[in-house]
């Protein structure tokens, strides 16, 4: 994206004047920069004001390969939601936006304030910083002959079932260590992690039906029972299936 200099310029001076008066990281003359957050193409200007030389960033998967071009000092990340690097935060698209301020509410506010900020939104609390830009579905579609491909349509009929890594291997006749080093290699997920992700995909599916019952829902998408159900629901999204029910359903 095309920069206003005025802008790269006035992020500068307000950088340098933070670092001159108490310390980029702050210090005991005062609090310092204690964060720097950016939103989607944001990230472009933090890093042509020099801010984030050696950092860890995230910016929209469309962007990802200009920014890297641009700034080879930065480790760009291709999938992530969000990434906090010290003081410095980046964040995705508009929406992972909305994480990154929600996970910032809960570092000052702590859990409860964050849950209710995500009420009063309207959205989810939360996804978590390294969650992928993409469903399972997309990556797969993206490559369909790949072995993530390959494995996410043995694994779709299968959700219901008790399937373990070594199930997995063997039904392509890989090793678990080749499993786990392919699939970290197409998708950045182990094979539990990409079960878990099918369930939880399916899972949301369901409860998105008229009619469907929670107790359904978990037995049908694999989880198996209502607890199980709930607990993955509350680790992954933040909320009860009872309440993405009422409120997709």
């Amino acid at each position: 994206p095309a920069l206003d200099p005025a802008t790269v310029r006035w992020v500068q001076r307000a950088a340098a004047g933070m670092a001159a008066t108490h310390g980029v990281d702050g210090g005991q003359g005062g609090p310092g920069l204690r964060r720097c957050c950016s939103v989607c193409t944001g990230v472009f200007v933090l890093a042509r004001a020099g801010l984030l030389r050696g950092r860890s960033v995230v910016t929209h998967w469309m962007d990802v390969a200009a920014l890297q071009a641009q700034h080879a000092e930065l480790q760009v990340l291709d999938d992530a939601i969000y990434v906090k690097d010290g003081p410095y935060y980046t964040s995705a698209g508009i929406a992972a936006g909305i994480d990154l301020a929600l996970s910032l509410v809960e570092e000052d506010r702590g859990r409860g304030a964050a849950l209710d900020t995500a009420k009063r939104l309207v959205v989810f609390f939360k996804r978590p910083g390294g969650q992928r830009q993409f469903s399972s579905e997309l990556l797969a579609q993206a490559d369909p002959q790949g072995l993530h491909g390959q494995l996410t349509d043995w694994l779709r009929p299968r959700l219901k079932r008790q399937i373990d890594v070594e199930q997995m291997a063997a039904a392509f006749a890989v090793s678990v260590r080749t499993l786990h080093r392919r699939l970290q290699q197409e998708a950045g997920v182990s094979p539990a992690q990409l079960l878990l992700r099918l369930r939880m995909e399916a899972a949301c599916g369901l409860l998105e039906r008229p009619g469907m019952s929670v107790k359904r829902a978990a037995s049908q998408s694999g989880f198996g029972n209502e607890y199980n159900l709930r607990r993955a629901f509350s680790a992954q999204l933040g909320v009860v299936p009872s309440a993405y029910q009422q409120r997709f359903g």
